[in-house]
């Protein structure tokens, strides 16, 4: 509890600040201080409503003492709105600080192989200024002979230097690029958090803000699907329901009203109902503020606190005072906080992270795929490297001591070291050359440009590895309503007194007693915050506010010529007796008004077979309602509602009860209620398909991607619907199944759902209708379970409801609904479609694949270079005991592969024809065939090359040999000239490498690609530069135009070479291997797993055996995904809020799903089995 005690000692004193603060306002405005509210916010139930009523009398009078109207809000008024944020703080939870320039510095210096080369070199370099004594120089023999001049002789000093300079530089470019990216993360996360708005009234009027502008003292609206961004006391509510799970860990939905628990906490889920409130405590005040500031909001604060704690006893009275205030806390959150900060508890914390971790691991295919294969390009180029040390030592071992029978003398120590030293630089150097560590800088520059390229294209990224996951995505879940459909709706035909009309009946039409029921049937027991406005340009259609099957009614009426506002102003919110409001078991809302002659009514819509199944009346043309019979519903389903549903119409029934005063009915029996009712009419709804869909869904099917459509709508309509979209197509075998259907043929005889009965349908199922939730939930989940295919499929989700939440969890990945969706989807899903539009996922495909490719460009260019500078440094080392390519030189070629061609290949724009090929999955290898014969062949051409100059280029050339020199001998031209031809060589191939599928022009689309164009040229500059006024440092002598053309055509010849290997077909080389598979899920346990990431985390620390050196090639990839993880968790500001305090009802709650490989460590109804809610907005009426 010591660590509780002390992250609290941060927080408090400021809460005493800011209570004098208020207290001293307290005649200058506000009947309460901020101490006083905060204390209120921490009861629940009867006490707190006790409270209220000792200090306040009632809710009115609190906000009365907060100068806010209960019914007109606050004013506009901007000196009050900054007093309000003075006295009681903003709605802002401030963010973990962002590292600094310097601090990244520090950890790119981390790197075990750049600390190697840096000893190295300062060793070099200190023993370069060793001279040994006059006369004995020839007594160690020629090795330190060859220098003409004292000038070279004081010049070796130069070879450290670089090597240190180049060292700076790999380190400061690793650093900028940890903060561009950082920065446009935090960039991105601003832009989240931008996109969360709340509904508030000001000056009576309803606006939407963003949530960081909410003050103590609003009145906001609160609906069905709301994350609540702030604390608050209701002042009205219609069947409010609340998930405070990610508070209090408890999973049951907390009913919500004035009379009995009117407290509501930021951070929490409105599952039902709708209702005002005053807002009371805002950002570090609100309860999940206080939550938040006590986990030290960020790990920052952990290390203040261990440095608080070495300052010994002096603070224990204060730590034990401020353990008594965090006592005061609520009961259950205070006792959740204790196994927090207990031992164990951050053994079980940690255990818990590993394991998530462990499941994010298995989430994205491509860093496996990478993990796995970097992994044995590190291990390869760990034993090259160490065989090319060893052999250079024992040659010149056996060359000096044994041939030439020299004697070990003291004074000749340094001068042996200086040989040592060079040939460990050597080895060290093809070690960083082997080592892609421009494989995470690929994938996260890849990653970052698309998300950056795909808000353009309406999709905000909220998870970064999501981009890549979409590219093998095989299946998309879609909802209708809005995603595929306008979400436009307009009452186009209606049956009313028993008369069908196929438009709109005119004025007179129908009677007047129908009339009188009809229009207060659709105003009142619709939200009130759903309204129809006029156009925003004139001639245009009038503007849909709220909820849109609604807003299709509203207008239904308009159309009546009749005013739905009249009657809403007659019968206000406030006078509403009882509202049963919509979810996804209900399928209906219901209203119950008081009538002025004493008695009830009720007003009841929803889904037309639903309510028609408990009707037992229906009104005439007349005006009267007569019997209703079951056997005049089932004609009326045949002869209305059927045909209706057939041409994509949703049908909504309305329909009323009458109840007597006395004795009063029992409101909570609701089967009861809704009951008996009169039909007054039924309604056909269009909501016509997107017209940009139908093209989206063909490019879907001809990329090898399935589409099945969900949704909570009638099985006819969806059916239309999907013809309509191309779902369906004339001539496929297809099913389309309602949800009752579906769970009757997934469930054994006990009602538990099998695998196997679910592999039977998933492939064939295109349309699964009348949907709920959790159908939505165990569709997704067994087609991800699914074995039926040899490809486990990589599963899309849509959706915009609190319950989809859940679905979209268990999904590859999650589209939420930006302008439909709630904030609980959004919370949930990775991609947020900004504008609804299904369209946009085709386009997320595609950047996915995009991603995919660039990644395998890159590999395939990286690996070349690896492959041929690795063997040309070993053959060289062990031929001629020195390698052609000096240790700077290599540095500057792993800075062109790693940092620049990264930056080029993963900036590639995606082209259309990314659509015209089948996913890859989820096995299928990074380096295919045509990729492999790409490496090899080129790398046959390159070693080809570089080996003639090096054994016979000083003939070609008639010029010096560089072999076989001395220690600090001046640079040749020799081997200047094969430096070059190495580097033009990669710069012709870095051409070649833009196609991986055996395209012959390589320059296809060149000019769309600034980038990749500025970097080659740039990338020829600089080698221009190096090699004519490079000199020592780089070990270059300047060439002349002749040899400079020659090496420019040999680089030309990459070009005609790629034609040349990509006429062979790739059919015919069977010997060919891939490599790159993804990890097999069943080659992984989960404790090798866990293992693994063990290991890598104190990799760093115990630099134990050799496998330091893979394992680095393994961490550079894990560092991106921290990142991605980094971001995950700071989704938006309620989302870090809500992860935050999740933690605690994390220690409850986790549940292994499925695989051992998968664990879900779920908060509230993030669990296996959704609670009951709406299935996405679907079926609203």
């Amino acid at each position: 509890m010591g660590d509780l005690a002390n992250s609290a000692v941060g927080f408090y004193p400021k809460a005493q600040r800011g209570g004098s603060e208020a207290d001293a306002s307290h005649a200058g405005g506000f009947g309460c201080s901020l101490e006083e509210l905060r204390e209120l916010m921490e009861l629940r139930g009867p006490e707190a409503l006790q409270k209220v009523e000792e200090s306040y009398g009632d809710v009115y009078e609190l906000c009365r003492r907060l100068n806010s109207s209960p019914t007109d809000g606050l004013s506009d008024n901007p000196s009050d709105l900054e007093k309000r944020r003075q006295v009681f703080g903003q709605n802002f939870i401030p963010p973990k600080k962002a590292k600094s320039f310097l601090a990244l510095v520090w950890e790119a210096l981390q790197d075990v192989t750049l600390i190697i080369l840096e000893i190295a070199a300062i060793i070099s370099l200190g023993l370069s200024f060793y001279q040994p004594p006059g006369g004995e120089t020839e007594v160690c023999g020629d090795v330190s002979g060859g220098a003409e001049d004292e000038g070279e002789a004081e010049a070796g000093w130069i070879e450290g230097a670089a090597i240190l300079l180049s060292v700076v530089c790999v380190v400061l470019v690793t650093a900028f690029n940890d903060w561009s990216k950082e920065k446009q993360f935090r960039g991105l996360q601003s832009r989240i958090e931008l996109e969360q708005k709340f509904t508030v009234i000001r000056n009576a009027n309803l606006v939407q803000i963003h949530v960081a502008e909410i003050v103590v003292g609003d009145i906001a609206q609160v609906k069905y699907g709301d994350l609540l961004p702030a604390d608050g006391v209701v002042i009205q509510s219609n069947d409010l329901k609340i998930d405070e799970s990610s508070l209090t860990g408890e999973s049951d939905h907390v009913r919500k009203s004035v009379e009995k628990d009117p407290m509501l906490l930021s951070g929490t889920h409105v599952m039902e109902g709708s209702g005002r409130m005053v807002v009371t405590a805002v950002g570090v005040n609100s309860q999940s503020g206080i939550i938040f500031t006590l986990l030290g909001a960020g790990e920052g604060e952990e290390e203040e606190e261990e440095k608080k704690e070495k300052k010994g006893k002096q603070q224990d009275g204060v730590m034990e005072n401020n353990l008594n205030k965090a006592k005061k806390q609520d009961g259950a959150v205070a006792m959740e906080m204790q196994p927090l900060k207990s031992a164990e508890g951050g053994e079980v914390e940690e255990e818990k992270k590993k394991k998530s971790n462990v499941n994010k691991k298995e989430k994205s295919v491509l860093q496996g795929k990478l993990t796995k294969l970097a992994v044995q390009i590190g291990k390869a180029g760990l034993v090259m490297s160490a065989i090319t040390v060893i052999i250079l030592v024992l040659y010149f071992v056996i060359e000096t001591f044994v041939i030439e029978g020299r004697v070990w003398l003291t004074e000749c120590t340094p001068v042996y070291v200086q040989y040592f030293v060079k040939f460990f630089i050597i080895g060290v150097t093809v070690l960083v050359v082997a080592v892609p560590e421009g494989l995470p800088l690929a994938v996260t520059i890849s990653l970052a440009y698309s998300v950056k390229k795909m808000m353009k294209d309406n999709n905000l990224v909220r998870h970064l590895d999501a981009c890549e996951t979409m590219g093998n995505a095989t299946a998309i879940c879609s909802d209708k309503t809005g995603t595929l459909t306008t979400n436009r709706m307009t009452v186009v035909q209606s049956h009313v007194g028993e008369v069908t009309y196929r438009e709109v009946p005119g004025p007179g039409v129908l009677s007047p007693a129908i009339l009188d029921v009809l229009v207060p049937a659709i105003a009142v027991n619709s939200a009130y915050t759903t309204k129809i406005l006029p156009p925003d340009q004139e001639g245009g259609l009038p503007k849909q506010v709220g909820n849109k099957t609604e807003c299709a009614l509203l207008g239904f009426v308009q159309d009546l010529h009749r005013d739905y506002q009249a009657v809403r102003v007659q019968i206000p919110e406030e006078k509403l007796y009882k509202v049963y409001t919509f979810n996804s078991v209900r399928k209906s809302m219901s209203t119950v008004v008081c009538l002025p002659e004493g008695g009830f009514r009720l007003y009841s819509k929803g889904a037309s077979e639903i309510i028609l199944k408990k009707c037992s009346r229906i009104l005439t043309a007349s005006g009267e309602p007569r019997l209703f019979c079951p056997r005049d519903r089932d004609e009326m389903v045949k002869k209305v509602i059927e045909p209706m549903a057939c041409e994509g119409l949703r049908t909504i029934c309305i329909a009323y009860r009458d109840f007597t005063g006395t004795p009063e009915p029992d409101w909570d029996s609701e089967s009861d209620i809704v009951g008996e009712l009169t039909c007054i009419c039924v309604v056909g709804i269009e909501d016509p398909v997107r017209p940009e869909v139908p093209e989206a869904i063909r490019k879907c099917q001809r990329a090898g991607i399935t589409v099945r459509m969900v949704t909570g709508d009638n099985i006819n309509t969806a059916r239309a619907i999907a013809a309509k979209c191309g779902i369906i197509q004339a001539g496929e075998e297809f099913l389309c199944i309602d949800g009752k259907e579906f769970n009757r043929r997934i469930r054994n005889e006990k009602g538990e759902i099998e695998q196997e009965r679910i592999d039977k349908i998933w492939p064939k199922l295109r349309v699964l209708a009348r949907s709920s939730p959790t159908d939505k939930h165990t569709l997704v989940k067994g087609i991800i379970d699914s074995t039926v295919l040899e490809q486990r499929q990589v599963v899309a989700v849509t959706g915009d409801g609190t319950n989809d939440g859940p679905a979209l969890k268990k999904a590859d990945v999650g589209f939420a609904m930006g302008i439909a969706g709630t904030d609980v989807a959004k919370e949930a899903s990775d991609i947020i479609l900004t504008d609804d539009n299904f369209s946009s996922i085709v386009k997320a495909v595609m950047w996915g694949r995009n991603v995919y490719d660039s990644i395998s460009k890159f590999l395939q260019f990286q690996l070349t270079v690896n492959v041929v500078a690795v063997i040309v440094a070993f053959t060289g080392a062990c031929i001629t005991q020195d390698s052609p390519l000096k240790a700077v030189q290599m540095l500057w070629v792993n800075l062109i592969m790693d940092t620049f061609a990264s930056l080029a290949l993963a900036t590639e724009p995606p082209t259309e024809s990314l659509l015209l090929r089948r996913p890859y999955g989820r096995n299928k290898p990074l380096i295919s065939r045509t990729m492999m014969k790409n490496i090899l062949g080129h790398a046959v051409y390159q070693l080809t090359i570089i080996f003639t100059l090096l054994f016979v280029g000083e003939l070609i050339f008639d010029i010096d040999s560089g072999r076989n020199a001395p220690l600090h001998s001046p640079p040749s031209e020799h081997y200047t000239i094969i430096f070059n031809t190495f580097v033009l060589m990669q710069l012709f191939n870095e051409i070649n490498a833009r196609k991986i599928h055996g395209e012959r022009n390589v320059f296809d689309s060149i000019f769309r690609n600034p980038i990749f164009c500025s970097i080659v040229l740039g990338t020829f500059v600089m080698q221009i530069v190096i090699v004519q006024w490079g000199g020592k440092p780089f070990s270059c002598a300047p060439l002349n135009v002749e040899q400079w053309l020659w090496c420019l055509l040999v680089g030309v010849g990459e070009l005609l070479w790629g034609q040349l290997i990509s006429s062979i077909p790739t059919s015919h080389l069977k010997c060919l291997k891939e490599a790159g598979h993804g990890p097999g899920q069943d080659e992984i346990s989960d404790d090798e797993l866990a293992d693994d990431e063990d290991e890598i985390d104190h990799a760093e620390r115990e630099l134990r055996r050799g496998q330091i050196l893979w394992f680095r090639g393994m961490n550079r990839i894990q560092t991106q995904m921290e990142v991605v993880s980094t971001f995950k968790r700071s989704g938006s500001f309620q989302g870090a809020v809500r992860r935050r305090s999740s933690v605690l009802s994390q220690l409850h709650e986790v549940t292994n799903i499925s695989t051992p490989t998968h664990v879900v460590v779920s908060a509230g109804n993030a669990t296996g089995t959704p609670a009951a809610g709406n299935p996405g907005g679907e079926s609203v009426p």
